[in-house]
């Protein structure tokens, strides 16, 4: 058995600015507050003696990896991604950053806004551009059928909507 996998597909390098205010906050919470405080923790459990058996600097390390990892990723990401903090000039199609209101074969309505891969919220609604869903909605107008594959079969929907944040 071997350890080999395959390179992930490159994800979109869009993010939008909500999208990146929030990673800079998470970048912040991590470098500024609570590495800090696991760094203090793990220096006062390592001044209190043998290291081997000690669950305080044991898992203080392990948190300091997780936070040094989380940080390096942030920070490469940050310096990767295009913040897109404007609408399109068609506004009538769907493209990054559109809020679009879609009507299923039952006549429930769903909402979505199309968003970079590290915003994706489902409980929002906020899809990846990276996603089926998303490429089939992308340069569609409204009262477009769009027909997407999904794993319990093909399902139609209808745009009803496309809104841009202003």
């Amino acid at each position: 058995m071997s350890r080999y996998r395959p390179p992930q597909a490159p994800s979109a390098k869009y993010i939008t600015v909500e999208g990146e205010r929030r990673l800079k906050a998470e970048l912040h919470q991590l470098w500024k507050v609570e590495r800090p405080q696991v760094t203090q923790s793990v220096s006062e459990a390592a001044a209190m003696g043998d290291r081997s058996e000690n669950a305080d600097y044991i898992y203080g390390k392990r948190r300091l990896r997780e936070i040094d990892r989380r940080v390096r990723y942030l920070s490469k990401r940050l310096d990767e991604v295009t913040v897109v903090s404007q609408a399109p000039d068609d506004t009538s199609k769907i493209f990054f950053g559109a809020y679009v209101s879609l009507e299923d074969e039952a006549g429930v309505v769903h909402r979505y806004r199309l968003v970079g891969p590290d915003e994706i919220d489902p409980k929002r609604g906020y899809i990846s551009i990276d996603s089926p869903m998303a490429k089939a909605l992308l340069g569609k107008k409204i009262e477009s059928d769009i027909s997407i594959q999904t794993p319990g079969g093909e399902k139609e929907f209808y745009v009803l909507s496309i809104e841009y944040e202003q």
